[in-house]
Order: C-alpha cells, then structure tokens, then sequence
C-alpha cells in the first residue's frame, strides 16, 4: 500500500481545509509576534480590509485556534491564541526557513509594504544597545509611487517605540536611506549591511556611534544557517 500523502486521507489537506483561506497564515504569524488587538493585527499583516479581517479572525475562532475576550468595563477586545495555534508554532518556523532558502530574496520581499515594514520596526531594535536618551531616526525609501517615503522612529527611555510618518519636531539623529527590498533584506540576513552600503542601496549618516553600531542595534534574523539561506542579488 502506498504512503504517499495524498487523498482525503492525508492530514496536511486537512490542515489545508483550515490554513489555506488567504492571511489565515499571516494573521495567526502577527499574533504570534505579539500582537491581540484588531488593529495591531491589520497594522502587521498590511493589505488587508477591515471586512475581510473580521470575517478571518471568525472563521479562527470557529475552528478553535483563537478566543475573542472583551472587557467589560473598557468594551476592549483581545484576540489571543489557543493551544491549537500554539502547536502550530514549528510549522510555520518550518515554512518561514524553507522560504529564506529557498524562494530568491527580491521574489520574497518585492511586494513588502512600507508602511507594513515600518510599523514591524518597532520591534526591530535592540533598544539596550542604544545610547540611553531621544534618539530620533529618519528612515527614506527611494520606492517609487510610496504613499509615504519618508518615516521617523522615535525611542525614549522608558517609552514604547513609536513610529510617525510627520516629523516629531525633534533633532535628527540618524538618516537612513534605502529601498524597502534592501532593509528587508538586512533584517532576513539576505543581505549585509556593509555589502548594501558597498552596492549603494543603503546610505546612513548622522551620529558617528550609531552609525558605526548599526550591527548592533538592529535586529537580523538568526534561525537558518547563513550558508543556507538566498543571498539578495547585486541587480
């Protein structure tokens, strides 16, 4: 009798039959990195209608893989993982390092939304590798046809990192200057930072320690072998 896994037998088309709607993969990734208010979901996942998250963050409660809890006092509502989406943790590890090695970087990160991107870096910096006080950093994107091209970061001790797409009125820190393809890619370690600057897709100038630390304070990812993964092309 043959193993192969094909036919209503097969458990990954039963897993199909839950996962495969659109952004059901990436709604369930986004509140995995942290996020549980509607908002904050369509904020991360990017592109996607109010109607069409609402109608998906239902069909996940339906299926048990995540619970709606209100607040009675506030009327705030949470959406937070069950235990079903929590074992699905390995699989989608598994997809995201079969993608970085296998799917070229610029086919991967071309459609990346810049806003979606810019949001996402909030949580990109290792604020304890950062000078303690303000620093503000300006990050322009030569993307063509941008709604915005332009974004400031703004950390201050003890403050959650915000991101503003209108200068927040204080000095300059640090300017950054790129495409949302070559960040992507610095950020999936698809790429270095000194080989972008090398290649003229990354130019940052301003205060001298975060300049020279830049290696240091943003976050690459670190789950496959370097030697693995689709380096970004030099086009």
């Amino acid at each position: 009798m043959s193993a192969a896994p094909y036919g209503i037998v097969c458990p990954i088309t039963h897993a199909c039959n839950i996962l495969e709607p659109r952004w059901t993969i990436p709604i369930l990734s986004e509140m995995w990195a942290g996020s549980t208010r509607f908002n904050d979901v369509r904020r991360g996942v990017g592109n996607i209608s109010t109607a069409l998250l609402s109608k998906r963050l239902k069909e996940l409660e339906a299926n048990g893989l995540i619970e709606r809890i209100q607040d009675p006092a506030t009327g705030h509502v949470d959406y937070i993982r069950t235990q079903r989406a929590v074992a699905l943790e390995p699989a989608l590890d598994a997809l995201g390092k079969w993608a970085q090695c296998n799917i070229k970087a610029r086919d991967a990160l071309m459609k990346t939304d810049v806003s979606t991107l810019m949001w996402r870096m909030r949580g990109l910096v290792f604020i304890e590798q950062l000078p303690k006080r303000r620093i503000v950093m300006q990050f322009r994107f030569s993307d063509p046809d941008l709604h915005y091209d332009t974004y400031w970061m703004l950390i201050r001790p003890g403050c959650p990192t915000e991101i503003c797409s209108e200068i927040p009125g204080f000095d300059i820190d640090l300017f950054i200057e790129t495409s949302h393809v070559s960040l992507a890619s610095i950020l999936l370690s698809r790429t270095t930072i000194d080989r972008e600057k090398d290649e003229g897709r990354l130019f940052v100038s301003g205060d001298a320690l975060l300049v020279r630390t830049m290696d240091k304070w943003l976050y690459r990812r670190t789950k496959e072998d370097p030697t693995d993964v689709l380096q970004l092309d030099p086009a």
